[in-house]
């Protein structure tokens, strides 16, 4: 956080970004309506360059492109209306979605990674197969058959009574496979809803995937 605050923008769209940061920062600025300014325009043009060639991201130097960083790199470019996409940025949506499908969502390197196989809320910062699945059909590839185990992950997660219940508060990780330490900054669980009990957000999350899936399969 020091480098933000003495770096100001240069980190959104300069020489030190990282596209956890680009990324997010983009979405954010991209849902408030803010296509038109200049240093969203420089954070998605920062995007489309940044594009790794197997179609992903990833934020660590050294590292190979991940689902977490593939997320956070498309999520920002999704965000971007239909008609004002100029032909770079729907290359870039069309590799990133292909690498999220090749990888299933959530299949990232030998061992599963527990917390992505939970429902959370809010996903601002974090992933999960859910948050993949969102997006994915939102781009209109629901129906694709690389998202299916991921489909029938989530259908198996919904309640007796039709909902679905969130999982676990935020922040929720694998203290084991983290590439950094987590114990360097404080920390506190957000929560808005009761883990374990029918959730109003994961259920209006879950049924609009359902929504984009029957819409493709008209």
């Amino acid at each position: 956080m020091r480098r933000w605050t003495e770096r100001g923008t240069d980190l959104l769209g300069g020489p030190e970004s990282e596209i956890c940061g680009v990324g997010n920062c983009a979405r954010a600025f991209l849902r408030y309506g803010y296509l038109d300014h200049p240093v969203v325009q420089r954070c998605l043009d920062w995007i489309v360059r940044d594009q790794k060639p197997d179609g992903g991201w990833y934020c660590f130097p050294g590292r190979a492109s991940g689902s977490l960083d593939g997320w956070e790199g498309l999520a920002a470019l999704a965000e971007v209306p239909d008609g004002a996409r100029s032909e770079s940025v729907r290359r870039a949506i069309a590799r990133g979605a292909e690498f999220l499908l090749r990888h299933r969502l959530s299949v990232e390197g030998r061992r599963s990674y527990a917390p992505w196989h939970r429902i959370h809320f809010p996903t601002h910062y974090y992933y999960d197969t859910l948050v993949g699945l969102q997006l994915v059909a939102r781009l209109g590839r629901a129906t694709d058959p690389r998202a299916r185990p991921a489909l029938r992950w989530l259908l198996g997660k919904r309640r007796r009574d039709g909902t679905w219940a969130i999982d676990a508060d935020h922040p929720d990780v694998d203290s084991t496979q983290l590439t950094y330490p987590l114990d360097e900054w404080p920390y506190w669980p957000l929560r808005l809803e009761t883990p374990g009990e029918p959730s109003r957000w994961a259920t209006l999350d879950a049924l609009s995937v359902q929504a984009y899936l029957e819409r493709e399969e008209r």
